[in-house]
């Protein structure tokens, strides 16, 4: 074994097995076998590899058993990998998929460079995220279960004089409103409880995740960005959730690129072709940004919310949220002077907001805020 020796691995990681294989600096790839997932079994395994070669490069498929694994090698002292699934490289026309072939594939991507990998968040940011997706699930849930009522009452003729918008009056006449069949009530009790269990349920989420996130480190980041128009707490969380630590990008267009609002490109010769955003990345980031930028349709102006949200926050940061408003607003007053159809025009405002959250999410953790200067409202 050469002291400058470097394994490339590759690892088809499932549930309950995990296939391997790999190469030596530039030698044929072998296959490895096939183990389990138990951490006896995936200790072995590192000895093995580290009889190879001084040097162990790993590598596996985002994925839904997590990164477990990762944080496992990482503790082994190896150069682990999580890449992409969608960015690895394929021959045309290959109809074989199997196990073997797809760790021989890494294995020889790995060595070759062509992989992209993925953001391993930290355990507690990892573990924040888990609690901001529950409650955005259960937002969800009970979006749905209010229009699965409302197509219910549709299909009986039951219509409701005013705006059905689940306020107090709106409460008030579906608990007193009944139907004459009992079937027919029953069906409807339990679309209405489902409802007060689903609110319920975002009740205590969003109670333990406002208790939670003064503790978070990237707790600053959710303060600074609520001084942005269109930005309250739900989207500050669930942005900062979902991006991370935003000094992982090293320039806003990789953030941009990032949460998919780049236009795509197909360019050939002399002819530039630019067509829609690529949609890549985190959609759920993506769709709370869209949201945040149909705010800024409207003349920029600091409202009571927000002179209340930026209680407590320097000046710096209030400043840049300013020039957010005054820019983007100006930029959608232009788009649509132009004749662009609103959505794009939003689009366009929605990449120009990813870059100013990128400055004031960064400019937040480089202050260090006080965790008591505002409260996470």
């Amino acid at each position: 074994m050469e002291h400058d020796s470097t394994v490339y691995v590759g690892l088809d990681v499932h549930k309950e097995s995990i296939t391997i294989a790999y190469a030596v600096d530039a030698g044929e790839v072998e296959a490895m076998g096939k183990i389990g997932t138990t951490l006896v079994e995936i200790d072995r395994l590192c000895k093995r590899l580290q009889s190879k070669a001084p040097h162990v490069r790993v590598v596996y498929e985002a994925g839904p058993c997590g990164y477990g694994l990762y944080r496992r090698l990482i503790k082994q002292g190896f150069d682990c990998m999580v890449c992409a699934p969608s960015l690895i490289p394929k021959k045309p026309g290959e109809r074989v998929k199997t196990d073997r072939r797809d760790a021989i594939k890494l294995a020889r991507s790995l060595r070759a460079g062509d992989l992209s990998a993925v953001y391993v968040p930290s355990v507690e940011d990892e573990a924040f995220r888990d609690l901001a997706r529950a409650w955005a699930s259960a937002r969800d849930d009970l979006r749905h279960a209010r229009q699965r009522l409302k197509s219910f009452l549709l299909s009986h003729g039951v219509h409701y004089i005013g705006r059905a918008d689940w306020g107090v009056s709106h409460r008030r006449w579906l608990s007193k409103y009944s139907f004459e069949n009992a079937w027919r009530q029953l069906a409807f009790d339990e679309h209405r409880r489902t409802i007060e269990d689903r609110l319920a349920q975002c009740d205590r989420l969003e109670a333990a995740l406002r208790e939670a996130v003064v503790e978070w480190g990237l707790y600053p980041a959710v303060l600074a960005l609520q001084a942005m128009r269109g930005i309250q707490f739900i989207t500050a969380v669930g942005l900062s959730s979902e991006l991370g630590d935003l000094s992982r990008f090293e320039h806003p267009r990789q953030l941009m690129a990032w949460l998919g609002i780049t236009p795509s490109e197909h360019s050939s010769g002399g002819t530039r072709r630019q067509g829609g955003v690529t949609k890549a990345g985190n959609s759920y980031a993506r769709k709370l940004l869209v949201e945040a930028a149909w705010s800024y349709r409207h003349a920029a102006r600091v409202g009571t919310q927000i002179q209340f949200r930026h209680e407590g926050l320097p000046k710096a940061i209030i400043d840049r949220a300013w020039d957010a408003q005054v820019r983007l607003c100006k930029k959608y007053r232009k788009l649509a002077t132009r004749g662009k159809n609103v959505n794009v025009a939003v689009v366009a405002v929605a990449r120009e907001l990813a870059g100013f959250i990128w400055d004031i999410g960064r400019l937040a953790m480089s202050l260090a805020l006080p965790r008591h200067t505002v409260r996470p409202a």
